[in-house]
């Protein structure tokens, strides 16, 4: 779910949305169960996942919603938009990174993934530094961003 607006970090994004929602086709393409939801990219202003999950769970009445975050993030919760009352209407997986604590006063589930250490600001770092890439993104989004000239590339 790519966002409009994230409210915790000031909005540096140079590359336009459509791109952003391309490189995430390529990313998915023959995951049969994985699917784009643009319903960020339709609201102008910051994106709050309370507002977001609200709008999700009243057009999807019989879902039950999980939401991903790295470790990063779990110890941001405390700040979140309308945290107590996110809580109970999504399941928050924890997953974690690196340097960031996991310990939360939030109902988390934990997914036991191995920690790496890769994140949006390290690949476009290694693309404006002129690095490589290969290995920390699909080599279909690897093309993508080359071909589309993105980052700096």
């Amino acid at each position: 779910m790519p966002n409009q607006e994230p409210p915790h970090k000031k909005k540096t994004n140079v590359v336009k949305d459509g791109d952003r929602v391309n490189m995430l086709t390529c990313a998915i393409e023959g995951h049969p169960h994985f699917k784009i939801e643009s319903i960020e990219l339709e609201r102008k202003g910051p994106s709050y996942t309370y507002e977001t999950m609200k709008i999700l769970k009243e057009n999807h009445r019989d879902k039950q919603f999980y939401f991903i975050i790295g470790a990063d993030m779990i110890e941001y919760l405390p700040k979140w938009r309308n945290i107590a009352e996110l809580v109970e209407i999504v399941q928050f997986i924890g997953v974690k990174r690196p340097l960031y604590r996991t310990e939360s006063p939030y109902p988390i589930l934990y997914s036991d993934v191995p920690e790496m250490a890769i994140s949006s600001s390290l690949i476009r770092d290694r693309i404006k530094e002129n690095k490589t890439i290969r290995y920390l993104v699909p080599d279909s989004v690897r093309h993508y961003i080359k071909e589309n000239h993105l980052y700096g590339s």
